[in-house]
């Protein structure tokens, strides 16, 4: 499966942005999925993971809340929206699936294919 990023850009801290990331090849149905974020200098955490069947979905800390994931399989679209936006969630956000999973299981590794990267800046 190919993944294609986008939405990010440059918001206000308090604001909101929605990620979009287009599947090709496969849907998102039969994956796991989550969105993971890069800052400078550190790791890629995960910041939200969503279950193949799209019944269960997992949150960083420190976006509980703020952030919501989640999937349109007809549209092969996994999206996140990001609200109430601050600027520690400055970083490259990418998008995620992980093959090999549970229908209803929510993963924080194995994830094999990437989209390319989009970047979100909140300013103060």
């Amino acid at each position: 499966v190919q993944l294609q990023a986008s939405g990010g850009g440059l918001v206000q801290a308090g604001g909101f942005l929605r990620l979009s990331c287009a599947a090709s090849g496969r849907t998102f149905s039969r994956y796991a999925s989550g969105w993971f974020r890069q800052e400078p200098g550190k790791e890629r955490e995960l910041v939200a993971a969503i279950s193949r069947s799209g019944s269960t979905t997992y949150y960083a800390d420190s976006v509980k809340g703020r952030f919501t994931i989640s999937v349109d399989s007809a549209k092969s679209t996994l999206y996140l929206q990001m609200n109430s936006l601050k600027p520690e969630d400055t970083a490259v956000y990418y998008c995620s699936a992980r093959p090999n999973s549970i229908s209803s299981s929510i993963y924080t590794t194995g994830y094999s294919y990437w989209g390319q990267g989009t970047l979100v800046t909140v300013s103060s």
